[in-house]
């Protein structure tokens, strides 16, 4: 599958289609609500475990959805793991701890964004439309933290698994460097004065370029590489 594939709801005339994965009935009904009184969203399936997310990402291809890392059995992050791997949706992962190694873990499986549980209603449904969009999203509350805490512990290791860094170009450095600052495609257009749909191919050549699965890893090299400040 593509990334083609993966288009907003105004680009694909439809809703933005998400699945909701968490083992508890009560999250996936409030989760459920609050996306569905959004207008242009469309929950698809819910999940309570890592397999189930997995078959139902197979079964409906969705735009989006919604991960809980912690889950019996297969859990959130080897589930973002399976779908990102087969390009089956984008994942955000939604969970009660703001910094933990379970997120770093989703983040290295190739989550697109991270959100807190306690996140407000329209923040949530701003998120989901992003990401829908190939906007990648952390929580603002914890953005420099997981990005400075995951760089600081391991940069040896970001740098060996991105041999690629050396071979970007000055503009795609100058877009690594914003994808580090969390812009979105819209930001981006705007800082480098492109169109967004040049702004998007930039990035889809930079992860390329990097082998990487998401602009979320990106912004996580970028910091390691020192294309950031912490």
């Amino acid at each position: 599958m593509s990334d083609h594939d993966h288009q907003s709801s105004d680009q694909r005339g439809g809703p933005i289609r998400v699945v909701v994965a968490d083992d508890h009935g009560a999250i996936r009904t409030g989760l459920g609500l609050i996306l569905a009184g959004a207008g242009d969203i469309e929950v698809v399936g819910e999940a309570a475990d890592g397999d189930a997310a997995v078959r139902q990402a197979r079964a409906y291809r969705p735009d989006v959805i919604l991960m809980d890392i912690r889950m019996p059995g297969t859990d959130g992050i080897a589930a973002t793991r399976a779908i990102v791997s087969e390009r089956l949706a984008q994942v955000m992962v939604l969970t009660t701890f703001d910094l933990d190694e379970y997120v770093f873990g989703a983040l290295r499986a190739g989550a697109a964004g991270f959100l807190l549980k306690s996140v407000e209603p329209a923040a949530l449904i701003d998120a989901v439309r992003r990401v829908a969009a190939g906007d990648g999203i952390l929580a603002p509350e914890v953005t420099r933290r997981i990005l400075t805490e995951f760089t600081r512990a391991r940069p040896a290791e970001v740098a060996e698994e991105v041999p690629g860094l050396a071979e970007l170009t000055d503009r795609e450095r100058e877009v690594l460097a914003a994808l580090g600052r969390g812009l979105s495609n819209a930001q981006l257009a705007g800082e480098l004065v492109i169109s967004e749909a040049t702004a998007k191919t930039h990035v889809s050549r930079v992860l390329a370029k990097l082998n990487l699965a998401s602009r979320t890893q990106a912004a996580i090299v970028a910091r390691s590489a020192g294309l950031v400040s912490p």
